[in-house]
């Protein structure tokens, strides 16, 4: 019979080869596997993983909530064990799945920060261009708009991921699963000065000699330098928002929504497997949706 740390070594192995899931879903799924299996060994040494029963998860979802666990996080455990439960069931572990009946918590809707265009300019414009680094910075910001992109699709961006004819980028998502994303004429542009003027000088590492975007020392950019730029760009732009690279993809699709931008279209563009996830940004300006049916609806 196979001991629980099996069954999570299986399980990890499913996650990756069946699900495709990028690592840090990995991680966080077992890592919230393995606190139920540890709040199950501590209530109830005996209790071998066959024969839990849902009580035994409400108990522990239970416990969970009350150590102030928000919602969302909640949700993503429930995600998780009943993940591990069907694997059980599908590997023929159990016969029937103590986990199917749970419901996750309601997670209230929440709108993210998005900038005004005037405010992307205005960080844009924050930009010391006589440093070294500037136009680097600048390609940066541009591209994180421009293409929407999530920090880690940049940091791996490629230069053979770049089509500059063809004017679209090819970009490595969740789960590595890649999709083309069209690429402006600005951004292109403060790449192309970028490659000529910064990173055509630099000492290039032999491990990042495709990656885009380096250091001064020539190794690829991390999520946390990237971070640390958009952060000090804002302060300097007087934006008092709460921001991060995540914004601009925010900012990416809600004013290409605004401006009558096809939702299917957005959902491509962002690589979001469900409509459901892009749907959200329909909902961030409505004033700008009543102003648009005062103005065009003939009942108004």
């Amino acid at each position: 019979m196979k001991s629980l740390s099996d069954h999570i070594k299986g399980f990890k192995s499913y996650l990756q080869l069946e699900k495709n899931l990028a690592k840090n879903s990995v991680e966080a799924y077992l890592n919230d596997v393995t606190r139920l299996c540890e709040y199950i060994e501590a209530n109830n040494p005996a209790k071998k993983i066959e024969e839990v029963v849902l009580e035994d998860l409400h108990l522990y979802l239970i416990s969970f909530a009350e150590l102030g666990i928000t919602p969302r996080t909640q949700a993503r455990n429930v995600s998780s064990i009943k993940s591990f439960f069907h694997y059980l069931r599908y590997t023929a572990v159990i016969e029937n799945n103590p986990a199917s009946l749970l419901e996750s918590p309601r997670l209230g809707r929440k709108l993210p920060v998005v900038l005004s265009v005037e405010e992307i300019n205005r960080m844009v414009a924050a930009i010391d261009l006589s440093k070294p680094e500037g136009h680097r910075n600048k390609a940066i910001i541009e591209t994180l708009y421009g293409c929407g992109l999530r920090v880690s699709e940049l940091t791996k961006l490629k230069l053979s991921d770049i089509f500059t004819t063809e004017e679209f980028i090819k970009v490595k998502g969740k789960g590595s699963k890649e999709r083309l994303v069209p690429i402006g004429q600005t951004a292109l542009r403060e790449i192309n000065y970028y490659l000529e003027n910064y990173r055509n000088h630099l000492p290039i590492d032999k491990s990042a000699g495709d990656i885009l975007f380096l250091n001064r020392r020539g190794k690829g950019l991390t999520r946390v330098m990237i971070f640390t730029i958009v952060k000090e760009l804002a302060l300097k732009a007087g934006i008092h928002k709460t921001i991060s690279p995540h914004t601009f993809r925010h900012s990416f699709a809600t004013h290409l929504i605004e401006g009558g931008a096809n939702l299917r279209a957005v959902q491509e563009m962002l690589g979001h497997e469900s409509i459901l996830t892009t749907e959200i940004y329909t909902h961030l300006d409505r004033e700008f949706l009543r102003q648009s049916i005062m103005e065009h609806h003939p009942r108004k």
